[in-house]
């Protein structure tokens, strides 16, 4: 096995020799793109801090430019049942657990590249045949059949040398697309956690708004007791009475549509954490009163917003895998070496099979030159470029996009403070009007008809106020979304931990 040894030993130096030539492969190489250079999300400056209001989740938010965002970003709510909810969701979410496995698919597809690109394909073969040999082969009628066993062992080797680098760009192509996965893993964790906070924040004002709506109908109700007493009396009249049950019976109705929503976003919730609807009454219940609004919110640099938003940076990934196809598909132009050999034993006798005698190798190389193929790997050649101009204006496209979403979110978060502030203003009047107008109609002093106008316009600002404090909430979720969430502050990378 001597021989054996000393071939193998010189593919590998040849396999060495080949990766140092591979050194300067042909095709673009990548370089990421620049950050825009803008200082400002907005066209328009935005205020220092937010506007104030006098109620639950309207304190005043200040945006502080460069401030970093924390891995954990919904424990900016500081909300323990929000915590356990999104543990349990990153434990158990089919949704990440399948890119997850995406990502450990590209890890595994670099591996194989690896493997038939850089080292070389070696294959042991053994083979035992029974022939029977006639001499009429040779027109020799005269020999006699002869039966024989003939016996083989074999060890063959192939390399390809990677002169220009073809094989190195699919390589890098495929470690883009691990790049690609990774990201893809990320942006579905932030999905996932940034759902889990918007609709416990659903939750919680479909709660708030149920509870002030069955308050408002507890006080109809008593309005409807009163009503009926005077009626008795004579002090009003049947029209009065009929219009205080019609506004009792109208209030009643707007209850079992915010009671299907609720039990919806339940189910919607159980599902986001890997849960059947059936098992959702397992799960914590969420209240506006146990959120709590953060009031120093992070606006990250806008040079920095392209390394942390997880689609751009996959876009970017898809772009560095085009590049190097481009790279592959010009290293298709050139002359492919490829060295092959084996060694070998073949014997009609098995007891003899492995001596002297019975070796056999053998040693070659081969040259492709691509003469003439009808333009073709021309024109795949061009593909490529094509593919590349194509991902390029993607990744343009997707960064123009993330930066309209983090403005998009910084003017609503500005919008809903002012939104809260007036709702807030708009509610307290309207409880002071209804409480007058009550005092009012006791007295006899306005008609039964001004006192219902009051009452509706209290239950509509009491639901509007409740609806604007947790826009407020959902949109602060939003902005750490638009962000990126985070994720590059986190001990524990999700993406390497799953491809160990």
């Amino acid at each position: 096995m001597r021989y054996s040894f000393y071939f193998l030993r010189s593919a590998a130096v040849g396999g060495i020799l080949s990766l140092a030539l591979a050194a300067c492969a042909v095709g673009p190489n990548f370089q990421r793109p620049e950050a825009p250079k803008t200082n400002t999300y907005t066209a328009e400056a935005l205020p220092e801090k937010t506007a104030a209001a006098p109620v639950a989740g309207g304190d005043a938010q200040r945006f502080v430019l460069g401030q970093d965002i924390p891995a954990q970003w919904w424990s900016v709510f500081h909300s323990d049942a929000l915590d356990q909810l999104i543990r349990q969701a990153l434990a158990d979410s089919p949704t990440l657990a399948a890119a997850q496995a995406a990502l450990r698919e590209a890890h595994e597809n670099v591996r194989a590249e690896v493997g038939a690109a850089f080292f070389p394909a070696i294959d042991a073969n053994a083979s035992a045949e029974r022939q029977k040999f006639s001499g009429a082969a040779f027109g020799q009628l005269s020999i006699k059949p002869i039966f024989f066993n003939l016996y083989n062992a074999s060890v063959s080797v192939s390399y390809a040398l990677d002169i220009f680098g073809g094989a190195r760009r699919e390589l890098e192509a495929l470690k883009s697309q691990v790049d690609y996965r990774r990201f893809q893993l990320e942006g579905a964790y932030l999905t996932l956690t940034s759902n889990v906070v918007t609709i416990a924040v659903k939750e919680a004002s479909l709660r708030e708004q149920i509870k002030a709506t069955l308050d408002i109908l507890s006080a109809q109700e008593k309005q409807l007791d009163v009503v009926e007493r005077q009626f008795e009396l004579g002090g009003v009249g049947l029209s009065d009475v009929l219009a205080q049950r019609a506004q009792l019976a109208q209030t009643r109705s707007t209850i079992p549509p915010l009671e299907k929503e609720l039990e919806q976003t339940r189910d919607l919730l159980a599902v986001l954490v890997g849960k059947l609807p059936s098992e959702g009454i397992t799960l914590p219940q969420f209240e506006l009163s146990g959120l709590q609004l953060p009031q120093d919110l992070p606006v990250s640099l806008p040079s920095a917003l392209v390394h942390q938003r997880p689609d751009v940076r996959a876009s970017e990934a898809l772009l560095h895998a085009a590049s190097a196809q481009v790279g592959v598909s010009t290293a298709n132009l050139f002359p492919k070496i490829t060295l092959t050999g084996s060694y070998a034993f073949e014997s009609i006798n098995l007891s003899r099979l492995f001596t002297n005698s019975t070796n056999i190798w053998h040693i070659g190389a081969g040259l492709l030159q691509p003469i003439f193929h009808g333009e073709e790997l021309i024109a795949k050649r061009s593909a490529t470029v094509a593919a590349y101009d194509q991902a390029e204006a993607q990744y343009r496209e997707t960064v123009l996009h993330a930066f309209q979403n983090v403005a998009d979110v910084l003017h609503a978060l500005d919008a809903d403070s002012r939104t809260l502030k007036a709702q807030a203003e708009v509610e307290a009047a309207a409880r002071a009007t209804l409480d007058l107008t009550q005092k009012q109609f006791d007295l006899g002093a306005v008609s039964y008809l001004s006192l219902l106008n009051a009452e509706r316009q209290y239950q509509q600002a009491k639901i509007s106020l409740v609806q604007a404090q947790a826009v407020r909430f959902a949109d602060t979720a939003a902005l750490f979304q638009a962000l990126g969430g985070g994720w590059w502050n986190r001990s524990t990378d999700i993406a390497a931990s799953e491809t160990n």
